[in-house]
């Protein structure tokens, strides 16, 4: 968020705790991106602020938590001293999460995997009505074909994705029989290494699909340690999680920072993707 909005959500999430009965004195930025992670101290809680044309998105989150905190899911839960619900001001839709002190250490790729499998098994245990991977490729797609919406992307690189996204979301999407809910975005960005073992965040992203999306989130060596996962449709999901993040970021509105540079990154990131699953 530009300085102006992010100060607007500063105030409207610690404004709206304190409403709560939430005691805070002080407000620390952890990131700022489409949405504003903060923490409130010193009732230690996390507030998670975005634009309230992101409601949908922050309620399915809240909802999604809600579900697993009954089934031992290694994901971060929502604040246990208020109601599980999406607060909204000032045009901000805001929740609250338990805010948990993270450990500097890497999460080892075993560990990683470990905490991956028991979120999918645990995610199979709750009832969600939550869209297929393929309604996310879609909306990705819609936006490299759309001129007007990525007016900076260069045609040859708009044919790139275009071809990678339709044409790998039809082979993955093949075989819906082994689908179930999915974290949808698994990266390490959102896994925490905390006192209670490896958490994951970001939950609005939950959706249907094979593991194997999942899995192409993580680092590499992850997959190898998760008993039953396809490499080769690994490769494939990868390849095309690479053509989805470049998709966000040609849109002419992306608040990503150093776009540009992800610009670049990104696309490399497709070429090579593709190299590796043989598309390219």
């Amino acid at each position: 968020m530009e300085p102006r909005e992010l100060s607007r959500a500063v105030e409207a999430g610690s404004a709206t705790a304190s409403e709560l009965g939430l005691h805070v004195d002080d407000v620390v930025v952890i990131n700022n991106s489409d949405r504003v992670v903060m923490r409130l101290v010193p009732c230690d809680v996390l507030a998670r602020v975005a634009p309230s044309g992101h409601l949908a998105g922050s309620e399915f989150e809240v909802e999604v938590a809600h579900r697993l905190a009954d089934v031992d899911a290694p994901v971060a839960e929502l604040e246990p001293r208020l109601d599980p619900e999406v607060h909204v001001r000032d045009a901000f839709a805001i929740s609250f999460w338990t805010y948990y002190e993270p450990v500097e250490s890497q999460v080892a790729p075993a560990d990683y995997a470990d905490a991956l499998r028991r979120h999918h098994a645990a995610l199979r245990q709750i009832d969600l009505d939550a869209p297929h991977f393929t309604d996310r490729v879609a909306g990705a797609l819609r936006e490299v074909n759309d001129q007007q919406q990525s007016p900076e992307l260069p045609d040859s690189d708009r044919e790139l994705l275009s071809n990678t996204i339709s044409e790998l979301s039809t082979a993955i999407s093949i075989g819906k029989a082994g689908d179930q809910l999915l974290h949808g975005e698994p990266h390490p960005g959102n896994l925490l290494n905390t006192r209670r073992g490896p958490l994951f965040v970001d939950l609005a992203t939950c959706c249907r699909g094979p593991v194997e999306f999942d899995l192409a989130h993580a680092p590499e060596e992850v997959a190898q340690h998760y008993a039953g996962a396809d490499h080769d449709l690994i490769h494939r999901c990868r390849a095309l999680g690479w053509a989805m993040f470049s998709a966000w970021r040609w849109r002419r509105d992306d608040q990503m920072p150093d776009r540009d540079q992800r610009r670049v990154d990104g696309l490399n990131q497709v070429r090579a993707a593709l190299d590796r699953c043989g598309s390219g």
